[in-house]
Parts: C-alpha cells; structure tokens; sequence
C-alpha cells in the first residue's frame, strides 16, 4: 500500500487491488470460500481495470461512465471483505483495514463523478 500522502487516485486504486489479491491468497479453499474469493477477485480487478479505462477516456461520459464501475465494483468488494470478516473472526481485523480503505477510494471516486458531472469537466 501506498504511504497516505499518496494522492494519486490511481496509485491508491492499484495497491488496493493488490492488497486485496495479497489477502485473498492464502484463505482456505471451500465450497462457498472459492465462490467468495472468485466474486472478489472479479469486482477488485475490475476497480483496476476501469479506473485505467476512465484514465483514458475520451468524452466526459465515457470518463463518469467508468469512474461510475470503479464506484459500483469498490461497494462490491467492501462487501464481499465484510462477509469474509464476518464468516471469519480470524480475518476480521484485516478486513476492517482493507474496507476502510475500499471506503475511502470509494468516496473519493465519488467526488470526483461528481465534480467530472459540473460543466467544467473539459474531456
């Protein structure tokens, strides 16, 4: 993870991803922790991928369009965290850093819809 006075949005986004993929790793393999662990993977990688889209989006639509996903997929993975937490006492601590984490890039994700949403928005 990035020192907090990072403030690159992206960078923040990519070691979340990473972060996450680190935590997931290493949880043991059942039935219903492979579903878990695959919907996570998918919604955290997912974050990744269209921050980079909105990154180089060429219109202001496409730009909220995307950064809108990066929103949807990080209350996704805050839940998905939340239920492990919960399934797992052994994990709930870590989880607790890690949605705290999903929450902030999440609000800051929003601000930035919603300023992109104000007509001084140039893409």
């Amino acid at each position: 993870m990035p020192n907090k006075t990072t403030y690159d949005i992206h960078e923040r986004i990519f070691y979340f991803v990473v972060d996450v993929i680190k935590f997931v790793k290493p949880l043991s393999r059942t039935v219903d922790s492979e579903i878990i662990i695959k919907q996570i993977i998918r919604s955290v990688t997912s974050m990744g991928a269209n921050d980079q889209e909105a990154d180089g989006a060429l219109t202001k639509k496409e730009f909220v369009h995307r950064y809108s996903i990066v929103r949807k997929e990080g209350k996704e993975t805050i839940f998905w965290l939340k239920l492990i937490g919960a399934l797992d006492k052994t994990k709930y601590k870590k989880t607790e850093i890690l949605k705290k984490e999903g929450l902030e890039i999440v609000a800051i994700v929003s601000t930035i819809i919603s300023k992109a949403n104000r007509k001084g928005m140039r893409k």
